[in-house]
């Protein structure tokens, strides 16, 4: 089964339960959200989202619940040495983010490892470990972290698969870590994205196949090994349909969940139709304009 779905929104007055719906209208399988805006550390107590409720609908459609997937927020930079304060807000507020995650019976929470902002990368690899470690070693909820490759934008730590691997075999924890793959940043760090077989031997040489645990399917408006990470739609962009469709398959071969970031096209969600052409491998001409 090909467990495929979308990034998306949580908002009132349904919030988790109206997310679900969401993702039942768009045909989907697997999905990704936020457990609040990823920009700021303003939070709803989780009592108040309608997980029960979401929940029950999930059991009601048979969903696997093991192929949804929590992203981290935006502003949690684990790396940044420079300004102490920035680390220790880090720190607590993904500890917080972990136990939300639970709260709504989620185990993967995807995390872009940080930034160095300047600062030397193997102290600053090291310094993600130790608060990835301080983060853990006092959490018992049954919650991955799943580092995310990266485009290597500006500072950005983890856009090689040996800075993650490095990252992992320096926490004390690497039982709670994983990776989420982007096909996007892959092909913007310069990674042979169309090569998906190379792609994951490298990957499982590097890091360890058992260790990818969801892959974000991207197309990217910018060529390769460009570092700008800017997402496009299913085959509009230079990854191109028959190599994500490739990593669609590989997803579904490993029975992992594929969450689409895909933008959307003149306000309007293009996930339905991205997730019913990548089910039959086929695409179709000028689809955007159709939705």
């Amino acid at each position: 089964m090909m467990y495929i779905g979308s990034h998306l929104n949580m908002s009132g007055p349904e919030y988790y339960l109206g997310t679900v719906k969401k993702a039942f209208e768009y045909g989907e399988t697997a999905f990704m959200f936020y457990t609040g805006a990823p920009q700021n550390t303003k939070r709803l107590p989780t009592s108040s989202l309608k997980i029960e409720e979401a929940r029950a609908l999930l059991k009601e459609q048979q969903f696997n619940e093991e192929m949804i997937v929590v992203h981290a927020p935006y502003i949690i930079n684990l790396g940044n040495i420079i300004k102490p304060e920035v680390g220790e807000l880090a720190v607590s507020f993904l500890k917080q983010e972990i136990k939300r995650t639970a709260d709504f019976h989620v185990r993967k929470l995807v995390l872009h490892p940080g930034s160095s902002v300047g600062a030397e990368k193997e102290i600053v690899l090291k310094t993600i470990a130790q608060r990835l470690d301080e983060v853990l070693i006092d959490d018992h909820h049954d919650v991955l972290i799943l580092l995310e490759t990266m485009a290597g934008k500006g500072s950005e730590v983890g856009s090689s698969f040996s800075e993650l691997a490095e990252l992992i075999n320096l926490s004390h924890f690497p039982e709670r870590l994983g990776v989420c793959l982007d096909t996007c940043h892959i092909h913007d760090a310069g990674y042979r994205e169309d090569d998906v077989k190379g792609v994951l031997k490298e990957f499982d040489e590097t890091i360890g196949l058992s260790k990818l645990k969801a892959i974000h399917l991207n197309d990217s408006k910018n060529p390769r090994a460009s570092h700008k990470d800017r997402h496009e739609n299913i085959g509009y962009g230079d990854i191109g349909f028959l190599t994500l469709h490739k990593w669609a398959l590989k997803g579904e071969e490993l029975g992992i969940p594929v969450i689409l970031e895909t933008p959307y096209f003149q306000e309007k969600a293009p996930y339905k139709k991205e997730i019913e052409m990548l089910r039959k491998g086929e695409i179709e001409d000028s689809w955007r304009d159709k939705l």
